[in-house]
């Protein structure tokens, strides 16, 4: 079941994906689990108003409960998810990147979510992955994506085959960012494929730090200006045990959330995608009352 046609276009098959494992990610990758079973308990959560929603035992990766679990659909900005593993994978992250003139013409043309970053300041790699999970800055996607591609339909390219390598077969990426273009359905994934996408990034230390933030205060320093980012994520710092993951809007995915907590020594991850809501209200109500169920059947 689907809820719109597929692109016509593939970006990339095995062929690429094998050459990325050896040009850009460093090490093996191991392929993560992209066909779920399904072991779900008859009565789940009430009250989940996702169309589509999934979660399951992070460390066991036993799945919990589902709907939709295979039903592609837009993702909006959990797409910035792929964008900051293939950054940290790729490593350098202390490198100097200066922000491009073009950023600001792009949040401005897309009327994109922005970090506020300033054309000509040079922040490393790991700020901007601040920049790019915190406040969901489609300004840092851009800028990333150029210098890791390098280029951005490399970029996309590359985010394309790391799906593959991962076992997100129903998964396609057509920007970095997860903007509504060139068509509002043209990049989308399922529940499923997400949940793999979620357990991928957060065995990265660098990835977990991250999202895991409140806020993140840069000084002004040499080559740049001050920054305050706050994490746009409704769960961190209000969820007792959430440590991620991110959340997104599109008029056409509607509220998503990709999400992970821990609480009495259980770890559940889990994912929402077009939950009710507007861009200007982000709604955990979904995903509170996914991890509410989650704990109190592992207790």
């Amino acid at each position: 079941m689907r809820t719109r046609g597929r692109p016509a276009v593939r970006v990339c098959g095995w062929v690429v994906a094998a050459a990325l494992a050896v040009t850009f990610l460093p090490g093996a990758v191991a392929p993560a689990r992209a066909a779920v079973t399904v072991s779900s308990p008859a009565a789940g959560p009430s009250g989940v108003a996702a169309r589509s929603a999934a979660v399951e035992n992070a460390a066991t990766g036993r799945l919990l409960w589902s709907r939709g679990l295979n039903t592609e659909r837009p993702m909006a900005s959990i797409t910035k998810v792929m964008t900051a593993y293939l950054v940290i994978r790729a490593g350098h992250l202390d490198r100097p990147i200066t922000i491009p003139a073009a950023v600001t013409g792009y949040v401005r043309a897309h009327n994109a979510s922005s970090a506020g970053l300033r054309p000509g300041d040079r922040l490393t790699a790991r700020q901007l992955l601040d920049a790019l999970l915190l406040p969901s800055g489609a300004d840092a996607a851009y800028t990333l994506a150029k210098a890791y591609g390098p280029g951005l339909s490399r970029f996309v390219t590359r985010m394309n085959a790391t799906a593959r390598l991962l076992g997100m077969r129903r998964t396609h990426f057509s920007n970095f960012d997860g903007l509504p273009y060139p068509t509002p359905y043209s990049n989308y994934s399922t529940a499923a494929n997400l949940l793999v996408l979620g357990r991928a990034a957060m065995l990265l230390p660098a990835f977990r730090s991250v999202v895991a933030k409140r806020s993140f205060r840069l000084a002004a320093g040499s080559g740049h200006h001050a920054y305050l980012w706050k994490n746009l994520n409704p769960l961190i710092g209000r969820y007792p045990g959430a440590i991620g993951i991110k959340p997104g809007y599109t008029g056409a995915a509607g509220q998503c959330l990709l999400f992970e907590a821990t609480r009495h020594g259980h770890t559940v991850i889990g994912v929402t995608l077009h939950s009710p809501g507007s861009i200007s209200s982000v709604n955990p109500a979904d995903a509170t009352r996914i991890l509410n169920w989650a704990f109190s059947h592992l207790s």
